[in-house]
């Protein structure tokens, strides 16, 4: 029996691992670490040679280690994943890798819990299967290496693994290559090709400035790119965490990155404005064998279309326990997830910046020691 299962690697991931650690929780003993690449890195380890540190969105140091001032013209990928390696071997942080959850399942209470008491005494809670769940046993990780038991789980899945394709008539008749940002690798194939971008956050903003060296394009929006001159600043951070909680708060699902932030005004992004690559026209229709169609009837011959259009956070593992809300979403209170007070969520709705993945990883980590120290009995050791 474990005290804690961490389920990710990433930012959120390490830093709920550290504090753990830190707060007297020993690894491999009290809990462990899972994750389903196979090295460091998260989500980085898979981010396009292209993208340098230099050009990527700021990455924050995690606890306890600087990452000190590399060079901003190497892949960020390879910054991330050489600092998250040195991490988890300075802080004695062994990560399960690779291994992939297939399904964390609850625990079912045996009868005498009346769903009109609400289950204040946090032993129990009746959830949208019908079930009592007592919330005081262990979850079931499976796993494909085996299958653990915690008292806590600690999910920083973030979302890469869940690129969201949107549909649209006519898309799986296209001739021409399609691929989404989880796809992306470098400009260069597509050199003296057509493409059409489709998204209006600064992956996609990235994607057509590098392009525009090689090819041409068209840029396509839902709704028109909002550039704003505002300082990303720590206010601008904290207000924009503001929104996203009470959306999570409420049980709703989080909205895209740039829904909620806009994109910045760099000098590099009006260069590209003023030379007529970030101008976007309005979403297509539908596509054609070998090209879209816009709602005035013209039509853009294309080589290829890429997707740069967002992620959902990787949660089906947890299908089984019905934490969903009728909204959408999970409802949370800041890291713990109202429907299961076993389950932390870090890396989701606010906490998915790097900055907030920090933040997150110290709270559920601290959530998890307080209820651990709060329990009334030791559990069992059932048998693994």
């Amino acid at each position: 029996m474990l005290e804690a299962i961490v389920i990710g690697a990433g930012q959120a991931g390490l830093s709920a691992a550290y504090h753990l650690k830190r707060l007297g929780l020993v690894p491999e003993e009290d809990f462990i670490v899972l994750d389903s690449n196979n090295g460091p890195g998260g989500a980085w380890r898979h981010r396009w040679p292209s993208l340098t540190l230099g050009a990527a969105h700021n990455i924050h140091d995690l606890p306890g280690m600087p990452l000190g001032e590399p060079d901003p013209g190497e892949p960020a990928s390879a910054v991330v994943c050489r600092y998250y390696q040195k991490y988890e071997r300075e802080f004695g942080l062994p990560v399960h890798r690779p291994v992939s959850v297939s399904k964390v399942e609850p625990d079912v209470a045996s009868g005498g819990f009346d769903a009109t008491s609400g289950g204040d005494d946090g032993t129990s809670v009746r959830f949208d299967d019908g079930n009592d769940r007592a919330t005081d046993a262990p979850l079931t990780v499976h796993t494909s290496a085996g299958t653990w038991q915690a008292r806590s789980l600690i999910n920083a899945t973030g979302a890469w693994d869940r690129p969201y394709w949107p549909y649209y008539a006519g898309r799986d008749r296209f001739q021409g290559r399609q691929l989404h940002t989880h796809d992306f690798c470098s400009a260069d194939e597509f050199r003296d090709q057509h493409v059409v971008v489709v998204g209006a956050g600064t992956s996609a903003v990235q994607f057509l400035l590098q392009l525009s060296k090689v090819a041409t394009t068209t840029w396509v929006t839902r709704r028109p790119p909002e550039f704003t001159d505002r300082p990303f600043d720590a206010e601008w951070g904290r207000d924009i965490e503001r929104r996203v909680r009470e959306r999570t708060s409420a049980g709703l699902p989080p909205l895209s990155v740039v829904a909620t932030t806009g994109l910045p005004l760099t000098p590099e992004y009006q260069k590209g404005i003023d030379d007529g690559v970030l101008v976007a026209r309005r979403m297509f229709t539908s596509i054609t064998e070998d090209s879209v169609v816009f709602d005035d009837g013209t039509e853009v011959k294309a080589d290829a279309i890429l997707w740069a259009t967002g992620f959902r956070p990787s949660l089906d593992h947890l299908a089984p326990l019905h934490l969903r809300e009728p909204g959408g979403g999970i409802r949370t209170d800041g890291v713990k997830v109202v429907k299961d007070p076993r389950m932390f969520l870090t890396g989701y709705g606010a906490s998915a910046s790097t900055l907030g993945a920090n933040r997150a990883g110290r709270a559920a980590a601290t959530a998890v020691m307080a209820q651990l120290n709060s329990s009334r009995s030791p559990l069992p050791s059932p048998a693994r």
